[in-house]
């Protein structure tokens, strides 16, 4: 069928990555360093990933294209394999993708039930609690399954380094999201929030953050994305030192 759909001008593309998380259905990916849409039947050709380019190499066409398929978006958000077809066979359409970004959801069963005392120190044997891939905030879609009803923890990348107990106390039972608000892009963030907001019925939001002044971004967006989804979801601001103390839990 002619249909409008996107295309890349590879010459321009640095390979920056920005259209990725942009993609709400994963159709492009960075392979070889450059942005390539794995499979037109992921790209609804509604464009919103032209305004991320910073070089201009994104457009929309109007030419010959499989017509867009829901269901692959979904098997893709899932990590399910899409069903091969003939356009999946050809080099510049595989949904190989950046493995970086393909969703996976992890089963968890043997962890102790809510409301366990931890060991006091971790041991060379510590379950990790993370439940899901991809981890960074403008990665991890809005519709993707492990967000519906969830605890979201909206945590700056150097929280975990600093907090010892962040798998055990924070990241037990939650499912989070890492991101950088010195140097990534806030508005971004305000976006990726607010649709998360929307779209799953959450049932709180922790966000953690470290003491440095840069760092307090990151709540300001989680803050700002809750004002424009009109929602009412409980935020637990949680203040962690860089000697890797609590040093202010609050409920905003």
């Amino acid at each position: 069928m002619i249909r409008e759909i996107v295309t890349i001008d590879e010459e321009l593309c640095d390979g920056c990555g920005l259209c990725v998380p942009a993609c709400h259905e994963g159709a492009i990916q960075i392979i070889d360093s450059k942005a390539r849409l794995v499979s037109d039947r992921m790209c609804d050709g509604l464009g919103d990933c032209l305004g991320h380019c910073p070089r201009g190499a994104i457009t929309i066409e109007r030419r010959e294209a499989d017509a867009f398929d829901e269901a692959a978006v979904a098997a893709q958000a899932s990590g399910a394999a899409l069903p091969v077809t003939a356009a999946a066979a050809e080099p510049e359409t595989l949904a190989c993708g950046c493995p970086g970004s393909q969703m996976a959801v992890f089963d968890r069963p043997d962890r102790e039930p809510t409301g366990a005392c931890p060991a006091a120190a971790p041991s060379a044997g510590q379950q990790s609690e993370l439940t899901h891939w991809p981890v960074q905030l403008r990665l991890l879609p809005p519709s993707a399954p492990v967000l519906a009803g969830a605890r979201l923890l909206v945590a700056a990348d150097c929280v975990p380094v600093a907090y010892a107990d962040f798998h055990a106390e924070l990241l037990r039972e939650r499912v989070a999201v890492i991101g950088c608000p010195k140097f990534d892009d806030l508005p971004s963030y305000v976006e990726r929030v607010e649709a998360m907001i929307r779209q799953n019925d959450l049932k709180d939001i922790t966000v953690a953050r470290m003491e440095v002044p840069c760092c307090g971004g990151i709540l300001k967006a989680v803050l700002e994305a809750r004002r424009r989804a009109a929602g009412d979801v409980t935020i637990t601001d949680l203040l962690i030192s860089t000697r890797g103390e609590v040093l202010e839990r609050r409920e905003l």
